[in-house]
This record gives C-alpha cells, sequence and structure tokens, in this order.
C-alpha cells in the first residue's frame, strides 16, 4: 500500500532547515501511520506541478497554487490554505480537477477578531500618536493635552460581513456597550439577533458606523468596495478598520480621505499590494495604523490554524470530507468521491 503523501509549501522551513513557525506542529500528522510528509519549495512564487506529483495534499502558506501547479496524473486531491483567505489559490482550477480548496475559518477565527479589537482601541486611545509623544521627551508630552482620544460606549461598530470572523469580533465587542450594524447579503439573520447586531443597506452602514471594519471576503462584487463616494458619506470622526484583504479597499481613495480629514483615521493590515512600497502616501499619514498582514498571527493563531490543516488532510486519508472546503461542487464529483472511497478502504475510515 502506497503512503498517503503531504506536501508543504517550503516557506514552513528556513534556509537552515529548522521551523518557520514552531507553533505549528506537524507532529501528529505525521505519527499518522502511512503518511509522508515533504516540503516541497516554490518556483518564482508559484508551486511547481513537477514537484507536486506524488502527493495527495498540499498545505499552502504564501506562494501561489496556480493552474500551472495542477500535477498531471490526478493524485492530488486537496490543497489546505493555512489561514481563511484563498485568494493565492487558483479556485478554478482546482474545481476542474476534482482537488478541494480547503480553508481554515475555526483557526483564524478568535485571533483576527482579537486584532480588529486590538486596532479599534488603539485608534480610539490615539494609542501610536501617544507613544511618539512619550518618545519625543518633554516637548512632546506638552502636547498630550492636544490629542485627546474617544470613548467607545454608545459608538456604533459597524461591520461590512457578519460571518465568521465578523460575528466573533461582535462577540469580543459586547462588554463595550457599542451599537452593532451590518451589512451582508448571505448574513444569518438568527446569528445576527443573538449577537444584537442590526442589518441595514451599505448606505447606513457607512453613514452610521463610528468605527468601520472590513470583514468580508475579496470577490469580484467587494474590490474596491470601500471608495470614495461611500468613504465621503462616513461621519469625520470615524475610522476604516481593515483585516480582510488590501483590494477591497480603494487605498488611494482612503489616503485622501485620510489626508483631508474626511474620516478620522484608519488602521490597515492588508493592502492593495503586499509588500507595500516604503514611499506609498499611506505611509506618509499619522492617522493611520499599519502592519504587515500580521497582526493576528500569534503562537495560538498558527496553532490553531495548523491543527486544522493537519485535522482536514487526515479526514481525507480516512475517506471523510474535510471541513472548510470552498469549492464544494467538486465534493459531488465522481473522481472525487472516488478518492474518498480508495483512501477510506486504503487507510481504513474512520
Amino acid at each position: 500500500m502506497s503512503a498517503f503523501r503531504v506536501a508543504l509549501s517550503g516557506d514552513f522551513i528556513r534556509p537552515d532547515g529548522a521551523p518557520a513557525f514552531p507553533d505549528f506542529d506537524v507532529t501528529a500528522l505525521e505519527n499518522e501511520p502511512g503518511v509522508e510528509v515533504a516540503y516541497v519549495q516554490p518556483v518564482d512564487g508559484v508551486m511547481p506541478a513537477a514537484g507536486l506529483a506524488d502527493f495527495d495534499a498540499l498545505i499552502l502558506l504564501v506562494p501561489r497554487f496556480a493552474r500551472e501547479s495542477v500535477p498531471a496524473g490526478g493524485r492530488l486531491g486537496m490543497v489546505a490554505r493555512f489561514g481563511v483567505g484563498y485568494d493565492n489559490v487558483d479556485l478554478a482550477a482546482c474545481t476542474d480537477n476534482s482537488i478541494a480548496a480547503v480553508i481554515t475559518p475555526d483557526g483564524v477565527r478568535r485571533p483576527v477578531a482579537v486584532a480588529i479589537i486590538t486596532f479599534m482601541l488603539a485608534l480610539a486611545g490615539k494609542l501610536m500618536l501617544k507613544d511618539a509623544l512619550c518618545r519625543a521627551g518633554p516637548a512632546g508630552w506638552d502636547q498630550k493635552i492636544d490629542h485627546m482620544g474617544v470613548g467607545v460606549v454608545g459608538k456604533t461598530l459597524g461591520s461590512i460581513g457578519i460571518g465568521n470572523i465578523g460575528a466573533e469580533m461582535f462577540r469580543l465587542a459586547r462588554p463595550f456597550d457599542m451599537e452593532f450594524i451590518a451589512h451582508d447579503p448571505f448574513a444569518d439573520e438568527g446569528v445576527a439577533a443573538e449577537l444584537g447586531v442590526r442589518l441595514v443597506g451599505l448606505e447606513e452602514l457607512f453613514a452610521n458606523a463610528d468605527f468601520l471594519a472590513v470583514n468580508c471576503p475579496w470577490v469580484p462584487e467587494t474590490t474596491k468596495l470601500v471608495n470614495a463616494e461611500r468613504l465621503a458619506s462616513m461621519k469625520p470622526t470615524a475610522f476604516v478598520i481593515n483585516t480582510a484583504r488590501g483590494p477591497i479597499v480603494d487605498q488611494a481613495a482612503l489616503a485622501a480621505a485620510l489626508r483631508d480629514g474626511t474620516i478620522a483615521g484608519a488602521a490597515l493590515d492588508v493592502f492593495e499590494d503586499e509588500p507595500t512600497a516604503v514611499d506609498d502616501p499611506i505611509f506618509l499619514l499619522d492617522n493611520v495604523i499599519c502592519t504587515p498582514h500580521a497582526l493576528c498571527w500569534t503562537d495560538q493563531c498558527f496553532a490553531g490554524i495548523g491543527a486544522a490543516d493537519v485535522k482536514a488532510a487526515v479526514d481525507m486519508m480516512h475517506g471523510q470530507v474535510p471541513v472548510g472546503v470552498v469549492n464544494r461542487e467538486v465534493l459531488d464529483t465522481p473522481a472525487w468521491q472516488a478518492r474518498l472511497k480508495d483512501y477510506g478502504a486504503r487507510f481504513g475510515s474512520r
């Protein structure tokens, strides 16, 4: 019986062979009977088809899985993203080749929600500006009276999206006694009601939110959803927070709105281009907090994401549908069903 082989993209290890993220524990996978684990290096940022030819599953960090990454032979059955975003995965190519694209929503739900609350409180308290005042010595300390923060009690926290992360954000924000609103055409009204979130249209969301968090996926329909026109409809005291994907926000329009006082501030963990050029206009502004698509990166976050990806691989190995499949239409294809049946027969069903 041939082994069940799992590839990890090469950026999970350092050049010296040490793990890049020690909190991603692969021992549970390595200790599974019949499993082999190996690292496959990307080529120019893309996973190579030749390197993946003899693998059943791929756990993918930063490199792209493109159409040209699909190996011949049809053995690869799953691409599991290390996180919840899948913009570096060619979903159509996966679907066309009966490959399940898997994400880990449970692994990032709490860490990203915590990151949003961190941003909200930092913006409200002018944390970064006050840090700079403190480091400036007596002259900076003398300016603190001119930089009063704002309280959050009674303010309106709005969200574009109330899915996994958006709902968790509202759960964490409950003790702050804020008003909650959200726009999401796919919202679970029962979840919204349970959380005390009022579902509204986009126009009302932008007009009323004091803190507006972007919690929707990046798809063609959401590209530059936060644009100049919508920013202009916001309160001049409002803040925008984006921990989702950069292209959902028109970054040039946001920079202009921050520069001319259309809104009070913003916090960004994601950008239109990553890594972002050092001379990007957004970095010239003192009313924006920027982090390098890593604010939620904690030991607990990576341990949770890693455990979810390992479980997805083990589930498929034992003939079960993994949690978090994005392209669910694959699950009904004869090729996928035959693959699961074969795995279950070879490695035992659970």
